[in-house]
This record gives C-alpha cells, structure tokens and sequence, in this order.
C-alpha cells in the first residue's frame, strides 16, 4: 500500500465517510467487549490486549497484500511514536472509565471527541470547515443531548468516587482521541495506512506491558475470550479508521462518529437492559439526519470538483 497525497485531487469523500462508519461499526464491537469485562480487569492490562491481538489482523492483511516485509519502513519514526503517546493515553482514559460509568454516560461523554476534532482540523491543519459543516455538527450535538438527558443518573450528590473519576477520564481520553485523528491525518500524507496501524499497536503494546507491576490479573478464560475480541476488533477497526483519513478530510468524517449511537441503543436494549425511550429515537433521528445532510452535501461538492477538473484542462 502505497500512501496517497492529501491533496485536493485525492479526496474520496464518500469512500471517506464508508470507511469510516464500517470502522465504527468494528469499534463498537470492540467496546461492547470491554464492557462486559466490567472494571475486574486494570485499564494497562485492557490496553495491552487490544494493542497486541490488533497486530493478528493487521499482519494477516499485509502477508495477503505481500508486503509484510516493508511493513516496518517509515520516513517518520517520531510521527509514529506521537501518535502512539497520543493513542495509547486515550485508551488508557477510555478503557479505566468504560467500566465506571452507565453505558448512556460514557457514549455521551465519548461523542466529545469527533467535536473536537472538527475544530482542531480547523485550527491545526486549516480545513476549510463551512457554515453547513458546523451546523451539522451542532445539531447532531442536540440530537445526543435530546437522547441522554433524560436517562442521565449521575447527578452530583449522588456521584461516587469512582463515577467522578470515570466522567474525568472519559472526557479526557475524547480530547486525547481528537489529538490523535489530527495526527493520523498528518501521517497518511506520507506513511501507508499498515504502517501507521502496525506502529500504533507496537508502541502501544510495549507502554501498556510497562503497566504489568501495577497489578494485572490473570483472566478467566471468558474474560480472555474478551480480551482477545476487543484486540482482534480493533486491529480491523483500526485499518479501516486510518484508511478513511486518506480521502477525506477530517472535519468531514469526523461527525460520522455519531452512527455509534445507534448501535449502542441497541446493544444496551439487549445486553445491558437499557430500553430505548420516545427521546432516543427522536435523537437518533436527529443526529442521523444531520449525517444524511453531510452526505448529499459531501456528494454534490465531489460532482462540482470533477466537473471543475474536466473544464480546466481545456481553458489552459
């Protein structure tokens, strides 16, 4: 695999948004087992798994592709090693509060992410992010709002130890997982999608293993069961989540983190008890609307970019 240029010539915005939502599909699988393991196992430990068995896909993909061997070689060593700083704090904030907080809480706190990543790009890498872009993205914010707030237990008076520590952590590994999408899409202008993936694993592997005297446990073989899923569900996530910053821009993608919602309605309704209201609904509704929007927006703009391109050769 071969890194494509992040030029305007390149982008796939559709392709981009496909990506990305089959990634969040493979993401929430991945939680949806890190969540039944429940707070027994310590977060370095939840790490390590899903860094580790992440590299089994990953391997496979490049021995299928043939290029296994040149897997390792990189222009930017110190980019990889960011990113990886980067991602395994976020997943060590993620994971020690997936286990603490009701499931409606920690997505909610989790939806942070893709918001602040829309401005970041905007800051960062100077995406042009239009009117259209921002609205959308405020009004899948109040769709999330219109879902949760009426399920929201954690009130102040009644916030344990561990909850408020959970709130804490969530919130910043969604700002540590922003820093990190802002990084990936600085990396796939110059480094293949394998690479980066194989760089991340290994160095978030090696820093989660430095968390062993810190009081891993030996896990039931259910709970190694678990732990090998959330490992080999991330290493494809993780692909498909690198692949779809190759074409198209972050600010773009970013919003389409909201699909997650759906599927965690419904996976709550049927492993975690959780009933979906009227509320929810009409939020999910919102918030798909809005990505809807993204889509027809994102498709006519790619229509007028093609046509820009087939009349500029002629009026040179």
């Amino acid at each position: 695999m071969n890194a494509l240029p992040a030029d305007s010539s390149t982008l796939r915005p559709m392709l981009g948004i496909g990506l990305k939502v089959i990634s969040v599909t493979v993401f929430v699988a991945m939680q949806t087992s890190l969540k039944g393991l429940g707070t027994e196992i310590p977060a370095g430990q939840l790490v390590f798994f899903r860094s580790f068995f992440a590299l089994v896909p990953v391997l496979l993909y490049l021995w299928w592709l043939g290029t296994l061997k040149t897997a390792l070689d990189t222009r930017d060593v110190g980019g990889h090693f960011l990113r990886g700083a980067i991602g395994v704090t976020s997943m060590g904030f993620g994971f020690y509060a997936i286990g603490r907080l009701p499931y409606p809480e920690w997505v909610t706190l989790s939806y942070a992410a893709p918001l602040l990543t829309v401005v970041f790009a905007a800051l960062f890498l100077r995406e042009q992010v239009g009117r259209f872009r921002w609205t959308a993205v405020l009004v899948g914010l109040c769709g999330i709002i219109v879902v949760i707030a009426p399920t929201l237990s954690l009130e102040v008076g009644s916030l344990s130890g561990e909850e408020r520590l959970g709130m804490i952590a969530s919130l910043a590994g969604a700002a540590f997982a922003a820093v990190a999408m802002i990084q990936v899409r600085r990396l796939v202008r110059t480094e293949p999608t394998a690479t980066i993936v194989v760089y991340f694993s290994i160095c978030s592997s090696v820093i989660a293993l430095a968390s062993l005297p810190f009081g891993w446990v030996w896990p039931s073989p259910a709970q190694a069961g678990l732990l090998i899923l959330a490992g080999l569900f991330g290493g494809i996530g993780q692909l498909l989540l690198t692949a779809c910053y190759r074409y198209a821009e972050a600010s773009t993608i970013a919003p389409f983190e909201y699909t997650s919602m759906l599927l965690a309605v419904l996976i709550g309704a049927l492993l975690f008890e959780e009933v979906a209201s009227p509320t929810t609904v009409l939020g999910g509704a919102i918030v798909v609307s809005a990505g809807v929007f993204i889509i027809l927006r994102e498709h006519r703009l790619g229509l007028e970019r093609k046509r820009a391109r087939r009349v500029s050769p002629s009026q040179n």
